[in-house]
């Protein structure tokens, strides 16, 4: 079957199904599910569908706004909100930007946790209202109501204003060849903002953001010190990110 009948067979079955796995396409399609695996990310990349862990599902199926996406893959979000809390110490200046995962992060703190958070994520500020040990520092910008955040030049300029001993860096693409990637240039700017004043950077990421592009390009992989994603350090989905000098939790 030619390549282009295989992705006509996987949008249709998206199409009816709203999402399709790797082993029902590999049977149907009598091809291997790296094949597969493959199509999936050409078709994902010319933005036909989203990868998913094991398969895909249809760009409606996707939540855009920052409401949807706090619900979607909580438990995922959930594991690496966990495995942050090991990076972040008493008494440290530390940068969190945008996303549901750093949320997730800063609801699994320890009620006793002091240090200083400088970010332009605004949902943070109710999750750590309670915090009487966090000094919280809240960038300016142009607040933008799907994400949540405060973006844009303001932004990126009042973060080079602060040193970080750590920056949580949220992504939505990461990719062993082409770096981290952003939706949003002016997201991206504030990423490298952040990036640029801080002396340790790790990326968090779900499994559904791993191998995926988008067009705006952040930063190479060798330029984070770690990689905090919901599967284990020895899954085969990290292979890629493996002999980049990179800490994989």
């Amino acid at each position: 079957m030619l390549k282009e009948e295989r992705f006509t067979h996987i949008l249709t079955a998206l199409k009816r199904k709203g999402k399709v796995n790797l082993e029902s396409l590999s049977s149907a399609l009598n091809v291997s599910e790296d094949t597969v695996r493959r199509d999936l990310d050409s078709l994902h990349n010319n933005g036909l569908l989203v990868k998913v862990r094991g398969g895909a599902i249809s760009l409606s199926k996707n939540p855009l706004s920052f409401q949807d996406r706090t619900h979607h893959l909580s438990e995922e979000k959930n594991v690496v909100g966990l495995k942050a809390q090991q990076l972040i110490k008493d008494g440290k200046t530390i940068f969190m930007d945008g996303g549901s995962t750093i949320c997730a992060v800063a609801s699994h703190l320890p009620a006793n946790a002091r240090f200083r958070l400088v970010t332009n994520n605004m949902a943070l500020v109710p999750i750590l209202s309670n915090y009487k040990n966090i000094k919280l520092i809240v960038l300016g910008g142009l607040y933008d109501r799907e994400t949540a955040v405060n973006t844009g030049g303001q932004t990126s300029s009042e973060a080079g204003k602060y040193n970080a001993d750590l920056y949580l860096m949220g992504t939505c693409a990461l990719h062993p060849d082409l770096g981290i990637s952003s939706v949003f240039q002016a997201d991206g700017e504030v990423k490298q903002s952040m990036l640029k004043n801080a002396v340790k950077t790790y990326a968090l990421g779900n499994h559904s953001n791993l191998n995926c592009t988008e067009y705006y390009k952040v930063c190479t992989i060798k330029e984070i010190c770690g990689l905090i994603t919901d599967l284990s350090p020895d899954d085969p989905q990290l292979d890629g990110f493996r002999n980049l000098r990179i800490r994989l939790i």
